[in-house]
């Protein structure tokens, strides 16, 4: 199992290094699809196999003079389904890139990046190291600074690339001193006995550390306060957006809470802040993305609040159902971003307001996204009904007074998440009727580009049908697991480690009945305001908290005036006391030294005349001076 897992995290690395030093001579589909595909058949072949064993092996590598840094692998059935995952989705990325960039001169380098990107999660996925695992971590968001980067020659894109570095890091540094705790308080690294040394009561050590943690988990998944990279990461190309916000990069903190769960249950402080945490995140980004005027914004700040969903179910104890949602919103959430990159090929832009009448010009797109919204909004039978139910239904479970968890955590996921579903069905909805109904419109080539819009999607002529097949399959192959994954979930998925005493993926009646009526209401509202004047936005039920929500609630402001206005000023000062203080005491210090030296300069000038007048004239000061003093 462990060679598998190996060969299979290998294999996209090795892409990257030939599609970096080969792109321009071999057609870069040529090396990262192959490697991916075959990562692919061992990551199944390692899930298939797996069952509820656990299999490890490590090489201890050079010692650091501490702690040894141990390079192994840990392959249970939580590494090994997301290791399905994220090779699935990366093959299918990769497949649709071929077409979708085919005439971009900097394809051989985006191929690379995205093989070496796959690498690294999987690298997060199958490690048993600590701090392998922040190796992998890093290396996914120098990655992602690259790929959402890609049209670096618009302003959008540069700003968002780097805005995404800046956060997801701002976050990795507590992230990196809680790695550090965890492996002081266990005298290892290895993730086995960092598990194995948390006391069954908690410990100071263990309450610190995963506190620390939530800082890099914040930050990777976009979490509340450290959320606002992940909407403008949509300047980069739309199958970078499918990657990062499917199964990847974002999918990592909730990844890391899951692998190290038995720490954070012993930590019940660190799972009230995570509970807050959620809370919070669910509720502002779903208005932001029932607000949103631009298509990949709404999936955006959704994917921020299904993220929240999965910090949620782990808040409350349930990890069986966090890692669910963790899959299942995978699957649907890169077919909605694939297939707004369909849509947005065929009218040549983003905006919801130059969409409709689509379901006949993109019938594939229509069908397969209908499926994907269907799942994200809660609606049975699609897969996202059946996993976000079993969040809801461990939040009831812990609100209840049952399992390891305060109840506190309970309520706030539970109220928090039934709110949330309500405006996942109403934005889900208003998507649906915006794009796929209504009347066509038409958009000229060569439209404005939105602030933080892909570049590639925008101002190419409008095709005539649906794009290229390489776009459209990945579609195909993704609706599959959005309409059978949950069936498949609760009927045959092995244990993953949930603490809550009860089979979490099965459907509990209170909470399948609490998600219907959610679903019902919120959909509901928005068909209605549709049919009353389909011209107008449903969003506009949002009343004056549209505006705000429109701009993710100003926080981007609020950084600007509690951060970088302060710093600003901070650098004001320095530059002021660098150029008066220092620079004019350096400059007089030399000015009094040069006048010093010129002056002696002019007594040393050879004439034995000057000489003896100033001996003579020294002598004089002297005899005056002896004769004053006596």
């Amino acid at each position: 199992m462990t060679v598998a897992a190996a060969t299979a995290t290998g294999l996209p690395a090795l892409a990257a290094l030939l599609g970096l030093f080969l792109g321009r001579r071999v057609r870069p589909v040529l090396i990262a699809v192959p490697a991916v595909l075959v990562a692919t058949g061992l990551a199944i072949a390692v899930a298939a196999g797996i069952g509820d064993d656990v299999h490890e092996s490590a090489v201890r590598l050079t010692p650091t003079g501490a702690l040894d840094i141990t390079l192994g692998l840990r392959v249970d059935g939580l590494a090994a389904l997301s290791a399905v995952l994220v090779t699935v989705v990366a093959l299918l990325v990769q497949i649709y890139s071929a077409a979708y960039l085919r005439e971009d001169p900097r394809y051989s380098s985006y191929a690379a990046l995205v093989s070496l990107f796959t690498a690294a999660m999987l690298l997060v996925v199958y490690t048993g190291d600590l701090i392998v695992l922040l190796v992998g971590w890093e290396v996914m968001g120098v990655c992602s600074y690259f790929l959402i980067g890609h049209h670096w020659e618009t302003e959008a894109a540069r700003s968002a690339s780097i805005k995404a570095f800046v956060v997801t890091k701002l976050g990795d540094v507590p992230f990196l001193i809680g790695i550090l705790v965890l492996g002081t308080g266990a005298d290892s690294f290895r993730i086995r006995d960092v598990l194995a040394a948390v006391p069954e009561g908690g410990a100071g050590w263990v309450t610190a550390g995963t506190l620390l943690l939530l800082g890099g988990v914040a930050g990777k998944s976009a979490q509340v306060p450290l959320q606002t990279w992940l909407p403008d990461a949509m300047a980069g190309p739309t199958p970078v957006s499918a990657l990062i916000h499917a199964a990847t990069m974002v999918a990592a903190g909730a990844y890391l809470v899951a692998r190290l769960y038995p720490a954070f249950l012993a930590a019940h402080a660190t799972l009230i802040v995570l509970a807050v945490l959620a809370m919070v995140t669910m509720i502002g980004s779903a208005l932001a993305a029932l607000a949103q005027e631009d298509l990949k914004r709404v999936l955006a700040w959704s994917t921020v609040g299904q993220l929240a969903y999965m910090t949620g179910g782990l808040a409350v104890g349930g990890r069986d159902a966090a890692v669910f949602h963790l899959l299942s919103h995978g699957a649907f959430k890169a077919l909605l971003f694939l297939g707004a990159g369909v849509v947005i090929h065929v009218v040549g832009t983003g905006a919801l307001a130059g969409m409709g009448g689509l379901r006949h010009r993109a019938p594939i797109a229509f069908w397969t996204m209908t499926a994907g919204l269907a799942a994200l909004a809660g609606l049975p039978p699609f897969a996202g009904f059946f996993s976000k139910e079993a969040v809801l239904g461990a939040a009831e479970h812990t609100a209840a007074g049952h399992g390891p968890v305060p109840q506190t955590a309970g309520w706030l996921v539970l109220v928090a998440g039934l709110l949330t579903a309500v405006l996942t069905a109403a934005y889900a909805t208003r998507v649906w009727l915006r794009v796929f109904f209504g009347p066509a419109r038409e958009t000229a080539p060569g439209a404005e580009v939105p602030a933080h819009a892909d570049a590639a999607d925008y101002g190419r002529p409008t095709p005539a049908g649906e794009a290229p097949a390489a776009m459209v399959w990945p579609l195909i192959v993704l609706a599959v697991p959005t309409v059978l994954f949950g069936f498949v979930a609760f009927s045959g998925l092995p244990s993953l480690g949930g603490d809550l005493g009860y089979d979490e993926l099965t459907p509990h009646l209170p909470t399948t009945v609490l998600a219907l009526a959610a679903f019902v209401l919120g959909a509901g509202v928005v068909a209605a305001l549709w049919r009353r004047d389909p011209a107008a936005d449903p969003a506009r039920v949002l009343g004056p908290l549209r505006g705000p929500a429109l701009r993710g609630f100003d926080v981007d402001g609020l950084y600007a005036a509690l951060v970088l206005t302060p710093t600003r000023l901070a650098a004001k000062a320095a530059r002021f006391s660098d150029g008066a203080v220092v620079d004019t005491y350096v400059k007089g210090a030399a000015q009094s030294a040069w006048l010093l030296g010129g002056g002696i300069r002019r007594g040393q000038n050879g004439n034995t005349r000057l000489y003896l007048t100033g001996l003579f004239a020294g002598v004089v000061v002297l005899a005056v001076a002896v004769a004053v003093g006596s």
